[in-house]
Formats: structure tokens, sequence, C-alpha cells
């Protein structure tokens, strides 16, 4: 996956790779659904996530929360979804 590479290949140290992993996954999880249908809306939406997560990190990001905070809110005012994303509400 494109969005995976991203991430695995940033230049960052172990601890915060880790982290901006976790937060990635966890972001993902949460909004995943928004983007269900077409793979190509899918995987751009998950290479945009990636990039949202990289560019709010640090060598120093170890807070996984902050880290998918962030990038939540750089997704949705992208793609103009609900400010306040949260889980699934199924």
């Amino acid at each position: 996956m494109r969005a995976r590479a991203l991430i695995d290949g940033a230049s960052f140290g172990p601890d915060a790779l880790k982290a901006i992993g976790q937060a990635f996954d966890q972001a993902w999880s949460e909004v995943g659904f928004y983007f269900d249908g077409d793979p190509d809306v899918r995987d751009g939406a998950r290479v945009a996530l990636a990039n949202a997560i990289l560019s709010v990190a640090s060598e120093d990001s170890q807070d996984v929360e902050v880290l998918k905070r962030g990038a939540l809110e750089a997704l949705a005012h992208n793609y103009k979804l609900p400010p306040l994303l949260g889980p699934n509400p199924e």
C-alpha cells in the first residue's frame, strides 16, 4: 500500500515511526468508512492521511493521540468531512 510505504520510508527514528504508524492505523479506523466504495478514492484518502500525519510529525513525536488528531483535522478540512471525527456511528 502506498500510504504505508510513505510512513515506513519517512526519515524519523524508530520511536517516532512507531507512534506515526499507530496514529495512522487509529485514524484510519475512525474515518475509513467515509471512503468505502471506489478503491482509487480509498487509496487516495489513505495517502492523504499518511501525508497529513507526516506533516504534523517531528522526530520527537511519540504522542499517538496528538498525531492522530492533527492528521484527522487536516483530512477533515481537505475532504470537507465533519469537524469532529470519531468512530463509525454504526
